[in-house]
């Protein structure tokens, strides 16, 4: 009897995909999706369109094309002070999500348990179930969206292989802070695990929030696993161009998996985030944040007026919002209320907890051109 895979229930289309798909239907103005339509630094553009022409058209290397890997590392060394060897410790794949992916294939078995801030990040959830691991999910305590060492003692099990840490984070836009991480590493260390940093939206600061990498405290280089990618600095979502770093030892298998998977990523693309990395100056990632900083505001106004209370976020350029005031018996009813009523979509809480506690949050994207963002705001607050 023909019959799907057992892990086709954990993979399934995800809340995201659902929302931009339904908004697609309506007409109507996407904050569901990420996607971060920006203009792109026309350096990259440039640089990539010039890596076609120069031939950069067939496989590279499974890690990724030598330009982009020492401009990852000297990007990493410059913000970071970390130092990464670009010919053994620097993958290139196919997005951050991609790079997770391969980083759990080479690293995780059936069965491994591994620890993740809740709210979390669907897609982080979905890739762990499809290669067998289990979630065990940590939530933070509002409203300062905080933990204790007790707190990760009591998840721990004999089974604990690593962590989850996405800093800052997506939907909650949490910036992690220097104690909070020193109680991370802390753990880490003391029950040998593994750590994984999703830090995709470290320029992505607010509020004087600043962004640690935890490969940076005493021990932790050689257990972290950093992923990060080009997708949301330069607004090129569409290249899937992410990366990960961490020690040889790990980083050699997780290239494997990456060949497996991907072979490679798309070659002239590499070269222009190569030129973007090289060439943009530090102003233009300060640029980046202050940007969305006014995004934000003009957002979480919107919802304000609108009677939808945000939660307002310290990084990345999302917003969780409280939807309990619509009509619906659950999330993910009000939030199609909202699209049917306003045109405008995001993604109902449910696809960011392990339980219902997202019942009555909507979460928004407010990296959208201007004209798109306005209007959808304006909408938003005509509810009010």
């Amino acid at each position: 009897m023909l019959t799907l895979s057992r892990n086709h229930d954990a993979v399934s289309q995800s809340e995201i995909r659902a929302m931009t798909i339904a908004c697609a239907k309506a007409g109507g103005i996407n904050l569901a999706q990420g996607v971060c339509d920006l203009d792109v630094p026309s350096v990259v553009t440039a640089g990539a369109a010039q890596a076609m022409q120069d031939g950069y058209n067939v496989y590279t290397r499974f890690d990724g094309l030598i330009e982009l890997r020492r401009a990852i590392a000297d990007k990493q060394k410059r913000f970071t002070g970390l130092a990464y060897d670009p010919e053994g410790e620097v993958t290139v794949s196919c997005g951050a999500t991609g790079a997770f992916y391969c980083a759990c294939l080479a690293l995780l078995d059936p069965g491994d348990e591994v620890i993740m801030f809740e709210p979390y990040y669907g897609y982080h959830v979905s890739t762990l179930a499809s290669v067998g691991a289990k979630t065990v999910p940590l939530r933070l305590s509002a409203p300062g969206w905080s933990f204790t060492p007790a707190d990760l003692t009591r998840l721990a099990t004999p089974r604990t292989k690593a962590l989850v840490l996405n800093s800052p984070m997506n939907p909650l836009g949490k910036v992690f802070t220097r104690a909070e991480l020193q109680m991370v590493a802390d753990f880490a260390r003391e029950r040998d695990i593994f750590v994984f940093t999703d830090e995709i939206y470290e320029h992505f600061l607010y509020d004087g929030a600043e962004h640690f990498s935890l490969a940076t405290w005493p021990g932790m280089r050689e257990r972290t696993i950093v992923i990060s990618g080009l997708s949301k600095i330069f607004s090129i979502t569409g290249w899937r161009l992410g990366y990960t770093l961490c020690d040889a030892r790990w980083a050699k298998a997780i290239g494997h998996f990456n060949d497996l998977v991907y072979v490679c990523a798309p070659a002239p693309l590499q070269m222009g985030a190569a030129r973007g990395l090289n060439e943009l100056p530090e102003s233009y990632y300060h640029g980046v944040a202050a940007e969305h900083l006014g995004k934000r505001e003009r957002m979480c106004r919107a919802l304000t007026t609108a009677g939808l209370t945000p939660i307002v976020p310290q990084g990345a350029y999302y917003v969780l919002a409280d939807l309990s005031r619509l009509p619906g018996a659950d999330d993910r009813e009000r939030a199609m209320f909202l699209l049917e009523q306003t045109g405008v979509a995001c993604v109902p809480g449910r696809a960011f907890f392990s339980d219902a506690s997202g019942a009555g949050l909507g979460r928004f994207c407010f990296s959208k051109r201007d004209p798109a963002l306005d209007e959808a705001c304006a909408r938003l607050a005509r509810l009010g």
